[in-house]
């Protein structure tokens, strides 16, 4: 009969299932995503995201413009972030919170202090904490790296000497260092930085090596964490070994311990830890555990803390404010349903739709044993409930009705039976120019493209341009019918380019060109209108042929010629800017889009050698309509014609003189 320990720390650490659930809320929302390195230290869990379509990148200018770069959970320099900010690119901070602490920590030195690390320098977690330091910093992973810091780094030449260590670091190496750097300096400023979960786990992992006869450390060989846990193991047991997978299991050994020990690095996804189990299980079916429990016993209890993606029923206790429900789901571990974990619909509450003593099905997303918590979810319950009915209307030309929930990158997300679809925004509206992000909150209809399953990953897109495009072509046809023209319609500018603006009268697209918006002279439509505004227009012509239609704008009550014609006849003594000068007399603006012309012989009593003489661009002058000539559109001014009599007798003297 053999003993089985699992250790309970075994297993994702905080920082590492937040990063992953980063992602794979990334996946979900179908937002493609890179990560900069390896998100976490286990291949294992790279290859699965990389088969859900996460690539891992190198250098920032691998990135795709369509994807989200992902920070992993080590960390990375302050330089890298900048250059990502500087390239525009859109990023998550997967950066594990107790990492970004000591961020903050290093970057606040001054110039006359410095940091010494407690780490490895090739670590990304280390490098990752110096590229943060404002000033000389300082590594060391052991008592000898230590002792020659001693003789580089002066005793008195510093102000301060702030100390922090790698997360993971190896928490009796720590102890030890800090004896030495307390009896060699006296201005240290000490932060012990290293993970609580790091220490648990460590701890945990000793314990057990010392009582069992065979140990095992699963995690990737390139975890610093994972391979501190494996010394710190073998120093207690003789028969250490450190696993990636279940395949590594030596298994007469296994059958033949009388003892045998399990823990695992902060990067071991449960998933691997239940397969070595699984492994174990089949060479040592009579095994049993502290409490004495069957080997499948001690299993099915142990992995009921790791286990997610599991169904189980619960009863709900109570709905607090803030959303969040208390659930018994009959286990040691305390559930509860986060606000967000309710509905896909943000708009349905907890109290919409559950009541205290509801018995629910629920999905186990994550455990936290330390904190003795299983959050849980319903919305991704009744997404699976509904998917098979989902996969049945795949290629159907239902349409269907719904409000869109959220935008997110390359379109926006509508809700279906419980399930996200996701409308590419080439499909979320008629044209390029509108915003699909405009559609939050609204009530769309749209029909599915497609409805497909590849492994865990699901796939829903739909089309509310399809139905927009149907139900055009309905309107059209119909209106076309009533066109004529000369026929006035109201309308609302969809789009604007340089030469025009596109109006939609019903369900018809027509043109306004940019020669009619207005009287006066433009160079852009915008001048004039905006897309999304109500116009007033009518039909100028239709092409029979192409069924382009074209459409006026300008109304005749605004012509200037009609207001002048109206409004200033012949004789008629008008104010009017100067608005340009030239050898034989001045232009004059008498109202906005008609300029008349002030002939020189006109601008003054007396002769001129030049108009400049007199008049300046900008000048406000009076002036007398002598003629207008409709035809050619012109209109001639003089100003002479309002000087005293007095002054022309004077000036015909004169010349009657010479």
């Amino acid at each position: 009969m053999s003993k089985i320990i699992v250790a309970e720390s075994a297993g994702f650490c905080f920082g590492v299932n937040r990063a992953i659930n980063i992602l794979y809320k990334l996946i979900d929302e179908k937002k493609p995503a890179c990560t900069l390195g390896p998100i976490i230290h286990n291949m294992q869990m790279v290859n699965e995201l990389r088969e859900k379509g996460v690539r891992t990148i190198d250098k920032i200018s691998e990135a795709k413009e369509n994807e989200t770069i992902v920070i992993r959970s080590h960390g990375v320099p302050q330089s890298i972030v900048d250059e990502i900010n500087e390239r525009h690119l859109d990023y998550i901070d997967a950066t594990c919170p107790f990492v970004s602490k000591i961020h903050k920590i290093v970057s606040e030195t001054d110039d006359d202090s410095i940091v010494i690390i407690a780490g490895d320098k090739n670590h990304p977690e280390v490098q990752g904490i110096m590229g943060h330091c404002k000033s000389k910093c300082y590594t060391f992973k052991n008592q000898e790296e230590l002792q020659e810091l001693f003789s580089i780094i002066p005793q008195k030449n510093y102000k301060t000497i702030k100390i922090v260590a790698q997360t993971t670091f190896d928490l009796k190496e720590w102890e030890k260092s800090l004896k030495s750097l307390k009896n060699v300096y006296t201005n240290t400023k000490i932060f012990d930085t290293i993970c609580n979960a790091t220490s648990i786990r460590q701890r945990e992992a000793a314990n057990i090596s010392k009582s069992v006869d065979l140990m095992f450390v699963i995690g990737d060989k390139h975890s610093s964490n994972s391979f501190k846990l494996y010394s710190i193991c073998s120093s207690n047991c003789e028969n250490t070994f450190f696993i990636e997978t279940a395949d590594e299991l030596p298994l007469e050994m296994v059958k033949k311990a009388d003892s045998i020990g399990v823990t695992a690095g902060a990067s071991t996804p449960a998933r691997i830890i239940k397969e070595v189990l699984d492994k174990m299980s089949e060479v040592n079916t009579s095994s049993v555990n502290e409490n004495e429990l069957s080997f499948e016993e001690m299993l099915e209890e142990s992995l009921k803390s790791m286990n997610t993606n599991e169904r189980v029923m619960g009863t709900v206790m109570s709905i607090a404010p803030n959303g969040d429900v208390s659930v018994d789901v009959g286990r040691k571990q305390a559930g509860f349903i986060p606000k967000d974990e309710i509905s896909y619909d943000p708009t349905v509450t907890a109290q919409d739709v559950l009541k205290v003593g509801d018995e629910v099905e629920l999905l186990i997303m994550k455990t936290n044993d330390q904190e003795g918590t299983i959050m849980l979810s319903k919305k991704r319950v009744d997404a699976q409930k509904n998917w098979e009915e989902l996969e049945a209307l795949n290629g159907s030309d239902e349409i269907f009705t719904g409000k869109v929930i959220e935008a997110v990158n390359g379109g926006i997300i509508v809700m279906l039976k419980g399930n996200r679809i996701f409308i590419p925004a080439s499909q979320a509206t008629l044209s390029r120019d509108e915003d699909p992000s405009a559609l939050v909150g609204k009530e769309v209809q749209y029909r599915l493209l497609e409805v497909s399953r590849k492994g865990r990953r699901k796939r829903a897109i739909g089309s509310i341009k399809s139905v927009l495009k149907e139900k055009r072509a309905e309107e059209k046809a119909k209106l076309l019918e009533t066109l004529a023209v000369g026929n006035h319609y109201k309308g609302v500018v969809k789009s604007l380019t340089s030469y025009g603006a596109f109006v939609d009268i019903g369900g018809v697209y027509g043109m306004i060109h940019i020669s009619e918006l207005s009287w006066s002279r433009i160079k852009h439509p915008s001048e004039v209108v905006n897309v999304g505004d109500e116009v007033e227009v009518y039909i100028k012509d239709i092409n029979e042929e192409t069924k382009k239609i074209s459409l006026g704008y300008k109304k005749e009550e605004d012509n200037p010629w009609f207001i002048l014609k109206n409004e200033y006849p012949v004789d008629s003594v008008v104010k009017c800017k100067i608005v340009g000068l030239t050898t034989f007399g001045a232009f004059a603006n008498i109202i906005p889009g008609i300029d008349g012309l002030i002939h020189i012989s006109q601008i003054a009593n007396k002769r001129i050698d030049k108009p400049q003489d007199v008049l300046s661009v900008g000048q406000e002058v009076e002036a007398k309509i002598i003629a207008i000539d409709f035809d050619k559109k012109r209109v001639s001014l003089s100003m002479r014609a309002l000087l005293p009599e007095e002054a022309d007798k004077a000036e015909d003297t004169a010349e009657v003189a010479e």
